[in-house]
């Protein structure tokens, strides 16, 4: 199989996880003992994972473009948008937890938790959660039915939750839509939210990866890390679309019985596979 192909499934696999609530970089982590990149330097795959996500975070830039920009114009002039500030200053308030665990303990939890068992074990505990918490999540009892509505504290609280997420198999859409729910906001004020957490927070951890491996690619790595990239923004574009629909009818316990029954065919075929 071509190094193209394999990155076409890569982002695939990305673009579609990346935003259900069911762990992207667990996914890929097992993916990668089935395919991996022929005729790389080292440390090219830890880059790219992380780089592909970057362009998953694009999708949510191009579709809630006007909601994230501060600005509007009008004849000529540029009007600030006091509620696009107040925004961003939720998102990063919810980023700072993951931000400083991250930067202080990556090395360490790459090292520590980076491994198969890790994967499958903190997707059914997480799989549990789901489905205990929607179990006795009472239809109509939100507190914060819009996005707008979440406060300061909740964002902090949010983002507490998405240090979780550090953890792979983990899930970081999976552990904030969860902190969002906990909080007592809807299903799709909390998806959307953690979608917009998301931008900061890759785009400084892409940016951190490509300092740390260098601009120095063969054509073929550039060529590669494309081709994920651009494969990840358009399944991305999709599936956020289709998980917007899916949280207004639906609840999220499938995706806790999907999380148990992986976790369990990961760690069964790894314990004979090795």
């Amino acid at each position: 199989m071509s190094n193209i192909l394999k990155s076409v499934i890569f982002g695939i696999i990305e673009g579609i996880t990346e935003w259900l609530p069911v762990s992207s970089t667990g996914h890929l982590i097992i993916l990668e003992k089935f395919i991996s990149f022929n005729d790389v330097s080292d440390g090219f795959y830890e880059m790219y994972s992380v780089v592909i996500q970057l362009g998953a975070v694009l999708s949510v830039l191009i579709l809630f473009f006007r909601k994230l920009i501060p600005f509007s114009i009008s004849s000529k002039k540029v009007y600030i948008e006091k509620s696009g500030i107040v925004l961003w200053i939720k998102i990063l308030l919810a980023c700072i937890p993951a931000s400083v665990i991250g930067l202080l303990f990556n090395d360490y939890i790459e090292k520590q938790f980076f491994n198969y068992r890790i994967v499958a074990y903190a997707l059914i505990f997480y799989g549990f959660l789901f489905i205990i918490i929607e179990r006795y999540k009472k239809a109509g009892n939100n507190r914060i039915e819009s996005m707008n509505e979440i406060t300061c504290k909740t964002s902090l609280i949010v983002g507490l939750f998405q240090a979780l997420s550090l953890i792979p198999g983990t899930s970081r859409s999976g552990s904030t839509i969860l902190g969002g729910i906990i909080s007592g906001a809807s299903r799709a004020a909390s998806a959307e939210f953690s979608f917009f957490m998301a931008i900061p927070v890759m785009f400084g951890a892409g940016l951190l990866k490509i300092i740390k491996f260098g601009f120095d690619f063969t054509s073929d790595e550039f060529l590669i890390l494309i081709t994920g990239f651009i494969t990840a923004l358009i399944i991305s574009l999709i599936t956020i679309k289709k998980l917007m629909d899916f949280v207004k009818k639906h609840s999220f316990t499938a995706f806790g019985y999907y999380r148990i029954a992986l976790g369990i065919i990961v760690l069964l075929f790894f314990t004979f596979y090795n």
